[in-house]
């Protein structure tokens, strides 16, 4: 009795009182400062997920919002690109990004791949007809060569030769390379064999055709089993060409010179996906779609910069992968070494397909 009574109408009650508001306070506090962290590691981690050119890097900067696969004119103030596979190519204005298409005045079946070559003209890869119902032929069974004039008057002229992905182009003579295998001539090569071959283009009364045609390696005289594809002409005197050994060790960044035929592993990775992309034109270094940051394969590739001296040393560029769903992929250089384009690009997505151009200072970055 004596202590319910204090507690009720004693001198101790407002103390009691004043110590529990004490407490409820300090409960608030503390239960809005846990609300507040967790709201706060929730937006952190959202932004692990989101999409990457939400958050760029000041070196880096968004050109268009569509297309796929860039590359640069020799003046490096354009870059041509394709739509979407299958789709239009177009052009656009580094300094203004205006935008041209460049094969809307004639009627095609789409194109997967549109290269400048050096007297400006484009080499195109695509197939002469095209199938809805069957779209994956158009670029892994009938895509063939073709040349459109610069002048954008007329279509362009069917080389008849047809093409295993991407070409390589010279950047100083009228010169490139391809690779074909069992998806383009069947009737020619094995399942699983892919060759490399190499010609000029020449010009009889303005109209083009590959010239001094020559077959500069066969996957089957390899000591390794690997599928091949043409990458880049090595600067400065173009002697070595770059290519990648799909499904060797992963895929490794290879060099064949052309004058001797050795071949050269330069990336030297066991076991990661290493496919060389645009090169530098002091040709000391080119880039490449690499997967060292997370093993998880070409959906999960960001950009690198391989040293061409086979030591394996590369350098990370990019950090779009660290976005779960997105990468970075198909980088190029510019003819003077300043500048990078490349496209963001979806994990789930077939390689090369792309959701816009964006431009790399190489200069400012850190």
């Amino acid at each position: 009795m004596f202590s319910d009574s204090f507690s009720r109408n004693g001198p101790g009650n407002s103390a009691a009182r004043r110590c529990q508001r004490f407490l409820s306070l300090a409960y608030w506090v503390i239960a809005f400062s846990l609300v507040a962290m967790i709201q706060c590691h929730a937006q952190d981690n959202n932004k692990i997920g989101q999409d990457p050119a939400t958050h760029l890097p000041p070196h880096i900067r968004r050109l268009t919002y569509f297309g796929e696969r860039a590359d640069w004119s020799h003046d490096g103030k354009r870059i041509l690109f394709i739509e979407k596979t299958y789709g239009d190519v177009f052009e656009v204005e580094v300094a203004t990004g205006i935008i041209r298409p460049v094969t809307h005045h004639y009627y095609h079946a789409g194109y997967s791949r549109a290269l400048y070559l050096s007297n400006d003209d484009i080499l195109l890869s695509g197939a002469p007809t095209f199938d809805p119902a069957h779209a994956g032929r158009s670029r892994w069974n009938d895509a063939e060569l073709w040349i459109l004039d610069k002048s954008l008057t007329k279509p362009p002229v069917r080389l008849g030769e047809k093409c295993s992905e991407g070409p390589a182009v010279s950047r100083t003579k009228l010169r490139i390379a391809w690779t074909i295998g069992h998806g383009q001539y069947p009737e020619r090569l094995a399942n699983d064999q892919s060759q490399m071959w190499l010609a000029d283009i020449e010009y009889e009364n303005g109209v083009p055709h590959l010239a001094h045609k020559k077959l500069i390696l066969d996957n089957k005289t390899l000591p390794f089993r690997c599928s091949l594809e043409t990458q880049n002409f090595r600067p400065t005197g173009e002697t070595e060409l770059t290519f990648s050994a799909y499904g060797y060790q992963g895929t490794e960044v290879m060099g064949l010179n052309l004058e001797t035929g050795q071949v050269v592993n330069y990336s030297k990775a066991p076991n990661e996906y290493n496919e060389p992309e645009g090169i530098f034109p002091d040709g000391q270094y080119t880039l490449e779609e690499c997967d060292r940051q997370n093993h998880k394969g070409p959906g999960a590739v960001d950009l690198w910069k391989l040293k061409l001296d086979g030591s394996g040393q590369a350098l990370r560029l990019t950090y779009f992968s660290d976005s779960p769903g997105y990468k970075a992929s198909n980088p190029v250089v510019s003819d003077d070494g300043k500048w990078m384009a490349f496209q963001m690009a979806h994990t789930a997505d077939q390689a090369g397909v792309g959701y816009g151009i964006f431009v790399y200072d190489l200069t400012k970055a850190p």
